[in-house]
């Protein structure tokens, strides 16, 4: 059986559609990646998934337990971590996991073990007050809170959104640490790096699924050449680019800008071509996750 069931899910606020007609699972123990940027769905498909909203249509299961009719079975069994800090800042660390425990009827002794490679780091400062404390600090409680009773099925929504580069390594450690237990996690991110740490990963932008796979199966579908390019003028060179015979797509990409080719074009002809471009560079470069991201959305 799989731990979440989503078919042909849709929400709707008014005239626009959140989710769009939206189908896929995520296996037991698994460990799923939601990857799409702000207003792609992400939100309001953990708000259906914790029972917080009804859907306009389709349907959905948690650990077999349908979201409509049998949400509460399903909040005993889902811990979720929302993307905005939701924890009681006037509150302690201490308070906040003491609370928590006691809202699911469990003491934070019995599941110590289960969030002691987490609580650990920040029970140095277990009587200082939620609201004080940094943003890595605040995602490893609020972490802990969300495994406190347990859970079957772990939901967490951007929780590495606003924290340090160090603080996001250690949280995805973290979570692998967490699959050694059985849980099941979906999460959601921004961060097109980040969905390499995934299982399988689900690209969405604008309510829709664009595509499903294990990120090497993501990337290795990119079926384009591929090239980096820079000159003193970036933004010239980007217009330029997308005018040019035989490139399909230019877009900027870190330092430089990527530049998608097909069979029609002759690279060695585009750099003659481009000679009188001051500090023209080209090189031949890998597709990553996010070029594929572009290709679909852009489909």
């Amino acid at each position: 059986m799989n731990a979440i069931e989503i078919h042909n899910l849709s929400k709707s606020y008014g005239k626009h559609k959140a989710l769009d007609d939206i189908s896929f699972d995520v296996r037991q123990g698994e460990l799923f990646g939601l990857i799409g940027p702000d207003g792609a769905g992400k939100t309001t498909l953990f708000r259906l998934l914790t029972t917080l909203l009804r859907p306009s249509a389709g349907s959905a299961t948690v650990d077999g337990h349908d979201i409509v009719k049998e949400y509460r079975a399903i909040r005993s069994c889902v811990g979720y971590m929302p993307g905005r800090f939701s924890l009681y800042g006037d509150l302690s660390v201490e308070e906040n996991l003491n609370f928590f425990a006691a809202m699911f009827g469990v003491t934070v002794a019995e599941s110590y073990d289960l969030i002691a490679p987490i609580y650990s780091q920040i029970e140095p400062f277990r009587k200082r007050r939620a609201g004080k404390l940094s943003g890595g600090m605040k995602q490893k409680l609020a972490l802990s809170c969300a495994l406190i009773h347990r859970p079957k099925v772990l939901l967490l929504d951007e929780p590495t959104t606003g924290v340090d580069a160090v603080s996001r390594s250690e949280f995805w450690d973290m979570l692998a640490g967490l699959k050694e237990h059985g849980i099941t996690i979906l999460v959601s991110t921004p961060y097109m790096d980040e969905a390499s740490r995934c299982e399988r990963i689900a690209l969405c932008n604008e309510g829709r699924i664009l595509g499903i796979d294990t990120p090497t199966n993501i990337v290795k579908a990119f079926d384009k050449r591929l090239y980096g390019v820079s000159a003193r003028n970036m933004y010239s060179l980007l217009d330029r680019m997308r005018h040019t015979k035989g490139v399909v797509d230019c877009y900027p990409f870190g330092e430089r800008h990527h530049m998608v080719v097909d069979e029609e074009c002759d690279i060695e002809h585009l750099k003659m071509e481009c000679t009188d471009i001051e500090s023209f560079n080209i090189v031949s470069a890998e597709p990553t996750i996010e070029d594929m991201f572009i290709k679909l959305m852009k489909r």
